[in-house]
């Protein structure tokens, strides 16, 4: 152990122990994905680990789905609500309630208090998507239950062991509820494994560096993160900045659903008030309002620049608001179980005001978020149960300088698309597509990321379908003269001929359905004119693009591969004088 008669922290010393306390957060992410059973977590990776002070405050977060992890000062506040000072080496709580600290059912929270003999550190923290709690569809996860009673268990913060004892109650009643409970219970065993790898991990650095140096240093880092962030804000001109987004209906009703900010600039410190925006609706995509903070945190860190820690220090400079009763902060007991749709459309609409203040740090909007599509039924001989949650993660909007991303998952969601292989080696699906939606970039002096397809066959005998999608009557917008991109499509085939479905769809399906989902593609950034020829000719020739789309989006024409030079200066001399 170091010597601790000199308490002050040398910038050495921070250096090594931030280092260090960021990398065990990634290896607690490396020990989910090694350890989870189910493919929604394992390989689609919908998950998150971070580690807090003894005062809950996060210290700093794994490369995983940032957007949970914005959530876990509320879910901190109701584990104080319910033990206080009970809290002892050992203990490990757990809590997914929407209205007690959780955001929708799926998402358990485990928290694993770290004590250095008597003394409360700090918490190892791990969230995982899990493929079922029960409720009245496969999965958790539908758009259109109507009351939070339909979407499965509830679970307040509990302890899940005591003092190091398992609690056996807690855990039967969570596998008598759900429909594949090895899933589950592998899932949370996966989770208690990630908490212990943080708690040894913690006290490893306790251990050789002393509790008051940690604690110096833990102070010293948030504090830190603070600096950085007010240093940033107060370069932003002071004023009031709004922007609307909208999410396509709730399933239940297809009237536009506005999403609106204004986000107030002071010297070093923002408002964010989503005033203005809708009503909580029928349908399950209200979102809790620790979620809108997430996401607003999310948006605002996605502008700064990349040494400012990802800590609690960002949460004490952004005041975050939304009306009771509306659709980001909806009273119980609303549904909320699709609510990381709203989640994502509040990240564009932040996103959509930062373009206002920082322009070249924003991109244009990316695919709107994963769509889901989820299947779930019995095997016909066995009555064993399937469940495929797949999230399909598409485009990244454009950036000031660079093209968006094609297929790629964009900031809010940080996931991965699950593998065809292991799809098709796992549930009773045959997946016909897989590929680059063509065409679905918006045009613009950089261009959206494409989208992508998948097509599906059910191969078992019934199920019910799930589909949650969007942007379907309102395209990922483009700035400064970028066109949106692509709108996405639901299909569904019982008979070889394509029906269109809704964007938010809960139906039964039988053995040959062929499902079939083209997703949105990123906005563009800047005007299309300005686009290089020679890199819309390369969109071309590697199929991202039509000659149609390279004419009519950029106003370049390509003729037997090659660019026609002057029909295009043409072209475009009278293009520019219609955007005159």
């Amino acid at each position: 152990m170091l010597d601790q008669t000199d308490k002050t922290i040398d910038p050495v010393t921070f250096a090594v122990l931030k280092s260090a306390f960021e990398s065990i957060v990634d290896d607690m992410a490396y020990t989910v994905m090694r350890t989870a059973r189910s493919p929604i977590v394992r390989d689609v990776l919908d998950y998150s680990a971070t580690m807090c002070d003894a005062k809950g405050r996060i210290l700093a977060q794994a490369k995983t789905v940032a957007l949970h992890l914005g959530a876990v000062p509320d879910a901190m506040e109701a584990i104080q609500r319910h033990y206080g000072d009970d809290l002892n080496p050992g203990d490990v709580i757990i809590l997914n309630d929407p209205y007690d600290g959780g955001m929708h059912l799926p998402d358990i929270f485990m928290f694993k208090p770290i004590f250095d003999g008597a003394q409360h550190i700090g918490y190892a923290v791990v969230i995982c998507h899990h493929c079922d709690v029960g409720g009245r569809v496969p999965g958790s996860n539908a758009s259109d239950s109507t009351e939070i009673f339909q979407e499965g268990l509830r679970i307040p913060p509990l302890k899940l062991f005591d003092r190091g004892v398992r609690n056996k109650t807690l855990f039967d009643i969570i596998s008598k509820n759900v429909r594949l409970p090895d899933l589950v219970i592998g899932d949370l065993e996966a989770q208690l494994a990630t908490c212990a790898l943080g708690e040894r991990e913690f006290l490893r650095l306790t251990e050789k560096y002393g509790i008051p140096m940690v604690e110096k240093f833990l102070a010293e880092f948030l504090d830190y993160g603070e600096r950085l962030v007010r240093k940033a804000f107060a370069t932003w001109p002071d004023g009031a900045y709004s922007f609307t987004d909208y999410i396509d209906g709730d399933g239940f009703d297809e009237s536009e659903i506005p999403i609106h900010v204004t986000i107030t600039v002071k010297g070093d410190h923002i408002g964010v008030d989503f005033e203005g925006s809708s009503p909580q609706v029928k349908g399950a995509i209200n979102s809790t309002l620790s979620f809108v903070k997430s996401a607003t945190y999310l948006a605002v860190r996605c502008v700064l620049d990349a040494d400012v820690p990802n800590n609690a220090g960002l949460y004490r400079c952004v005041d975050v608001s939304a009306p009771k009763g509306s659709v980001l902060n909806p009273e119980f007991p609303a549904p909320v179980a699709a609510r990381a749709l709203t989640g994502y459309r509040v990240v564009d609409t932040v996103l959509g005001a930062l373009a206002a203040i920082v322009p070249e740090r924003v991109c244009a909007a990316g695919e709107g978020g994963n769509t889901v599509v989820c299947l779930g039924g019995y095997d016909t001989q066995t009555r064993e149960p399937f469940i495929v949650v797949d999230m399909i993660n598409g485009a990244l909007g454009a950036r000031a300088t660079r093209d968006g991303i094609d297929a790629v998952t964009n900031p809010s969601q940080n996931m991965s698309n699950m593998p065809v292989e292991i799809m098709e080696a796992t549930y009773p699906l045959m997946i016909e597509e897989y590929a680059l939606r063509d065409d679905s970039c918006g045009a613009g002096k950089t261009r959206g990321g494409l989208g992508v397809v998948r097509q599906y066959r059910l191969l078992a005998d019934e199920a019910v379908m799930q589909l949650r999608a969007d942007r379907y009557a309102h395209a990922p917008y483009g700035l400064f003269g970028g066109k949106p991109g692509a709108l996405s499509r639901n299909l569904l085939s019982e008979s070889g001929n394509f029906e269109l479905l809704a964007s938010k769809v809960t139906r039964n399906v039988t053995k040959g359905t062929v499902i079939r989902h083209e997703q949105a593609g990123g906005g563009g950034y800047g005007n299309p004119l300005a686009r290089p020829p020679e890199l819309v000719l390369e969109d071309v020739l590697d199929g991202k693009i039509s000659p149609a789309y390279a004419r009519d989006g950029f106003g370049v024409l390509v003729v037997n591969g090659a660019v026609d030079t002057h029909a295009t200066a043409a072209l475009r001399s009278a293009m520019a004088g219609e955007q005159a």
